[in-house]
């Protein structure tokens, strides 16, 4: 097993950023930037990135710097042959169920907006979720699993699992019907992302993909709708679902 103290530090930072990405603190209490039409709160959020980053690449870099994280070159065009035309087909889907389930739409944002809540955020959230679910979180359970068969499939699995949890935060106060179907959808594309991962041995890939996935989100930037629509539930969850089943499948396979 890795070094007691280095998990630690592992598990430690991966609560760290956690806790930042989904609450926002500290930016939320000094950041607060007015430009155009784009929500205030986006700008808070994408600083505490640049925090997050910063932190993350000091503790590693002098607490863990035995820790492979995966941003490397080897195995990214392999993976993106191998894979990418899967992702960017799940992101497609996804993009035409949000238009389906959101029009008519009746905004007309500014291009800025566009641009920040719908393109340069979501570049951040890919980012910073795909390194501490997958590089932290999954490796961490890994290594804590050393030695047994399957570790890789549960470390998979359950970082899977997590990440979906994870994004009932965003989604509070919505009908129960839509909490669980955003759960079990993230749950899949965890699935999906980790395998890729795990198979390529590259983080690069699963930030790429999930870049992509999640700009299928661009249509709320047209919308007043803050839920998730009946009809995109019902494109999104077995599609995902679908996915991680095969990620599953294939996980098994190694």
């Amino acid at each position: 097993m890795a070094d007691r103290r280095e998990l630690t530090v592992i598990a430690a930072l991966t609560l760290l950023i956690a806790v930042m990405e989904i609450t926002g603190v500290p930016s939320v209490f000094f950041v607060n930037i007015q430009a155009a039409d784009i929500e205030p709160f986006y700008f808070a959020l994408m600083v505490n990135f640049l925090i997050i980053g910063v932190a993350a690449f000091l503790i590693l870099r002098f607490l863990c710097p035995k820790w492979r994280l995966g941003f490397t070159k080897r195995g990214l065009a392999a993976g993106i042959k191998g894979y990418g035309i899967l992702g960017g087909a799940a992101a497609l889907i996804g993009l035409i169920a949000f238009c389906i389930g959101l029009y008519p739409f009746d905004r007309q944002p500014s291009a800025a907006k566009v641009m920040v809540e719908g393109v340069i955020y979501y570049a951040g959230v890919a980012l910073v979720e795909e390194l501490y679910v997958r590089g932290l979180l999954l490796n961490l359970i890994e290594k804590l699993l050393a030695g047994r068969e399957d570790s890789t499939l549960i470390a998979v699995s359950a970082s899977s699992v997590i990440f979906g949890a994870g994004h009932i935060f965003g989604v509070l106060g919505q009908p129960p019907l839509v909490i669980v179907g955003k759960v079990v959808w993230t749950v899949g594309m965890g699935m999906f992302f980790g395998m890729v991962y795990k198979k390529t041995g590259n983080l690069w890939l699963p930030v790429i993909i999930h870049f992509f996935v999640d700009i299928c989100a661009l249509p709320y930037c047209f919308s007043s709708m803050r839920g998730y629509a009946g009809l995109s539930l019902c494109i999104l969850v077995p599609v995902y679902t679908a996915l991680g089943v095969y990620s599953f499948i294939q996980m098994k396979k190694a």
